[in-house]
């Protein structure tokens, strides 16, 4: 799809956007302009403009905005409201309705925690002055207090409600990425999606609308190449060729692609554009986890840790590091922390969940996956650990129904296939057990060895032994080509050799040879070793048997 290429006006109104929400206070929308901003090439980045001359009211409360808003760069935020308490200008309305909601916010979190692990802590901390901020806000009809709007109605679960407010402010200040933000986190299915596009008055050419596309598509967990080509468009010449933002996007989709090395080399030209960006550092640490990369995250862990040790991307980082070294419980303690410092930091709730699964306790397990759902509903991860967690707890039912909730997020997805799989054998269910392995074969299984086993198992008891051979066969195929300890293939060794075995003219030197690899070497599996010794003794008997009749045949 074609772009509308970054002229002046766009340039214009990403800077007069990056300075109205700094003076609002907006921490994430703020510098998301000003990356894209310094990311338009010089020659196309005009001088700034003058902006549009300020209403009476705001020139009237200049002084006193100003003073406001430096206690709120010192974090002052009560202080903040209380300067502004009879002020009239929409400016000014705004700060102090968002200090008054970031106050109210802080005091339920202070209150949830204090419940912290009791049985009446509720799954999110309540703000009791959620209602009476909207109705302050219930009739405005300037942009930014629109997006107020749409941000308490969103926290009152009002979610269509939310999006048609946001998108009223988005077609006013289409560069403000809070709005774009807000309504990216009602959405939570492709459906939902498609129907709330059709709504925006951008066109679908235009960079905003793609980035918002991008951004949804890796939320969904469905990001493909059609993704990764609109990130390299928008990092062309014509749009912004040093944004760090959309650089890290682009390696988001190829995470979600399992694209890893390319993701990885993605946020290596970021770290080296700007080694001290802390944004999107948790992406990174998936990244690293994911190719089981420790000395890179150990090094990252120890330069972030002198740098910023209070994010909750540097904890996040910090909780994989652990993971990766089997430091279950400090892994435990850096996600916790992660947590506290922004409760909203859903990966750390699931990664926590998947630690306790190591650590065997599954009950502390479904609580954390159940806070990253209440949090993410799109994070398919909690789905599929919440299966993990009940299957644990010899709860099949539970169990195929959250591996079923993650399939539905995430139907390409081999993992989840093979999720599915072992708790369909749990249950007692082994013909769907193997449609699912073998689903997870077409889906590109990311250890299709131990499917490979599964199946050639599940397959003998189903009484299939020539379909139980052939998957046998495609595990020592698998393990030869890629040099694996025998001891990982052992079984399907030994069932090969016994299918030849049985089988009328089966291949007896085969059976051997295969045998042969496994008698005598470490094999995990003690039966394993034992069925291999006895089919080994049984095959070089019938062996020496045969050659004995083709000689008496000769003579």
């Amino acid at each position: 799809m074609d772009h509308e290429c970054v002229d002046a006006q766009m340039v214009s109104d990403i800077r007069h956007t990056a300075k109205a929400a700094h003076e609002r206070g907006l921490l994430a929308a703020t510098p998301w302009a000003l990356d894209l901003l310094r990311a338009v090439p010089p020659e196309r980045r005009l001088p700034a403009q003058p902006p549009p001359q300020p209403p009476e009211d705001e020139l009237c409360e200049a002084e006193l905005f100003d003073l406001a808003r430096h206690t709120v760069d010192e974090k002052q935020h009560a202080r903040a409201e209380h300067l502004l308490r009879g002020a009239r200008s929409a400016k000014a309305v705004f700060l102090r309705t968002y200090c008054h909601y970031i106050v109210s916010e802080k005091k339920a979190l202070r209150e949830w925690h204090v419940l912290d692990n009791r049985r009446q802590q509720p799954p999110k901390p309540i703000n009791t002055q959620l209602t009476e901020l909207f109705q302050s806000v219930e009739h405005v009809s300037d942009p930014w207090l629109l997006y107020l709007k749409a941000l308490f109605l969103f926290r009152l679960s009002r979610h269509d409600e939310a999006i048609d407010c946001a998108l009223l402010s988005i077609a006013a200040v289409s560069w403000n990425w809070s709005a774009w933000t807000l309504v990216g986190e009602c959405i939570h299915d492709p459906q939902s999606l498609s129907v709330h596009l059709q709504k925006i008055v951008l066109p679908p050419s235009h960079p905003l609308m793609q980035m918002f596309m991008v951004r949804m598509m890796n939320a969904l967990y469905s990001a493909s190449t059609e993704e990764l080509v609109l990130c390299d468009q928008l990092l062309g010449p014509m749009f912004f060729p040093r944004s760090l933002w959309i650089m890290s996007l682009r390696a988001t989709v190829l995470f979600n692609m399992h694209e890893y090395s390319q993701a990885e080399e993605q946020f290596d030209h970021i770290m080296t554009a700007d080694p001290y960006r802390i944004d999107d550092l948790d992406v990174l640490a998936d990244i690293l986890y994911a190719v089981e990369n420790k000395e890179k995250l150990s090094a990252l862990a120890q330069y972030f840790l002198v740098l910023n040790k209070d994010r909750p991307e540097v904890c996040y980082l910090l909780g994989c590091h652990y993971s990766l070294r089997v430091e279950h419980e400090k892994s435990v303690k850096y996600f916790r922390h992660a947590t506290e410092l922004d409760r909203t930091c859903f990966g750390a709730w699931t990664l926590m969940g998947i630690e306790y699964l190591e650590m065997e306790n599954p009950q502390a397990a479904v609580e954390s996956f159940r806070r990253a759902i209440d949090l993410n509903p799109k994070d398919y991860r909690a789905w599929s650990g919440l299966g993990k967690a009940y299957g644990m707890l010899n709860m099949h039912s539970y169990a195929l129904y959250y591996h079923s909730r993650a399939l539905r997020l995430r139907p390409d997805e081999a993992e989840c296939w093979e999720d599915l799989a072992h708790a369909l054998e749990l249950a007692g269910r082994p013909e769907d057990a193997i449609a699912c392995f073998k689903r997870a074969l077409e889906a590109e299984a990311p250890h299709p060895m131990q499917v490979f086993l599964r199946l050639a198992q599940l397959l003998s008891t189903a009484g299939d032994h020539v379909g139980a051979a052939s998957y046998a066969q495609a595990a020592v195929t698998r393990g030869e080509a890629h040099e694996q300890p025998v001891d990982q293939y052992a079984k399907a060794l030994v069932a090969v050799a016994e299918y030849q075995v049985r089988l009328p003219g089966g291949d007896w030197g085969r059976a051997r040879e295969y045998l042969e690899r496994v008698v005598g070497k470490p094999v995990a599996d003690e039966a394993t070793g034992q069925k291999a010794a006895e089919l080994l003794k049984l095959v070089k008997t019938k062996l020496q048997m045969r050659a004995a009749s083709e000689a008496t045949r000769l003579d």
